[in-house]
């Protein structure tokens, strides 16, 4: 892909804006879409989308629009960075105006509300013609608007869509590693949104460094044993898609979820919790969904249990760790000791 060809991004929230901007940097005229017309015009004007990264000076390479074909048009590579919820609306609304040529990125961790569907599974049904992958790891947005080094993963079976991601991301401070299992990059990064909350609850509650370590690594066993179901690769959570996002954003409290735990582990209502954030927080609607998936299938997901008792049923935090401990007795990691080999 050379450098006279159009990128577009399709959300202008925080990662979004901030891909983009990469791009834009790297000599890339790109496009940048929105809804929201007055915060379109507040950027043309500033150069600054004040709402979610008010410190980053936009490149010029970077146009704002707030019409869909206008923003996809010419464009080779699209970047998909908009909430679940209307990511499929998106997409309905955009295939008018893709060709089977365009290149598609989701880069959206989550899952379609009322159903198990990845954002993967939304473009191959609507636009089942198009070469698509997905990108994930520990990617704070305002982090890397400061140019603070990160990396992330692009995900697809094209080999051509990996180049070109890393060719068009690709920079001093932002690295693009390579991967091909789809799911298992895009199961990590909707999965680590439900642990983020108990981490921040958990903070909260000042439950102590252990604690805390023995929730994030069981959390990375309930992620692969959940994503194993559904045809991932395991071994892609020790990846930065994996164990990379999961420290990141258990630990941040620039992770949105990480910030609507800790409110609630305060005392705030979840609902409240959520309106203080101002953002979308993907990780409720996605414990909502899991919980509902593991039922069904009988999965072990304790922590997914306990979390879903503490935000909708009154439980205490404090006894979902407990729970843990009496019980019965598991292996510490189930691909060097199956359960029933104990």
């Amino acid at each position: 892909m050379t450098q006279s060809k159009r990128i577009a991004v399709l959300g202008g929230g925080s990662f979004g804006t901030v891909i983009a901007n990469i791009a834009a940097e790297n000599g890339y005229p790109v496009h940048l879409w929105m809804r929201n017309e007055e915060a379109a015009d507040t950027i043309r004007q500033t150069g600054v989308n004040e709402k979610y990264l008010p410190g980053l000076k936009l490149h010029e390479n970077l146009q704002v629009f707030t019409e869909l074909k206008e923003a996809v048009e010419e464009a080779e590579l699209i970047f998909f960075a908009v909430p679940s919820k209307s990511f499929r609306s998106v997409v309905e609304r955009v295939a008018l105006f893709i060709s089977k040529d365009h290149m598609l990125v989701s880069t959206t961790k989550g899952i379609e509300p009322g159903t198990l569907n990845l954002m993967s599974d939304i473009l191959r049904s609507e636009l089942p013609n198009n070469t698509l992958g997905v990108m994930g790891g520990p990617n704070l947005a305002k982090e890397i608007a400061k140019h603070e080094i990160t990396a992330t993963v692009i995900a697809t079976q094209s080999s051509k869509l990996r180049q070109i991601v890393q060719e068009t991301l690709g920079c001093v401070y932002f690295r693009v590693y390579a991967s091909a299992d789809v799911y298992g990059v895009e199961l990590g990064g909707a999965l680590k949104n439900i642990y983020a909350i108990m981490a921040g609850i958990s903070a909260a509650k000042q439950l102590g460094e252990n604690t805390m370590a023995m929730l994030l690594t069981r959390s990375l066993a309930e992620m692969g044993r959940f994503a194993e179901t559904q045809g991932a690769n395991p071994m892609t959570f020790l990846g930065l898609a994996g164990v990379g996002d999961l420290i990141a954003t258990c630990s941040s409290p620039l992770s949105r979820n990480y910030r609507v735990g800790h409110a609630f582990g305060s005392g705030k209502t979840l609902d409240a919790a959520v309106a203080s954030l101002g953002e979308v927080a993907e990780g409720v609607n996605t414990l909502t969904q899991v919980k509902r998936y593991a039922d069904e299938q009988d999965i072990y997901m304790p922590l997914v249990q306990g979390l879903h008792k503490v935000l909708f049923e009154g439980a205490q935090v404090e006894h979902v760790v407990s729970s843990l401990m009496l019980a019965e007795r598991n292996s510490d990691v189930e691909y060097t000791l199956p359960k029933d080999e104990i």
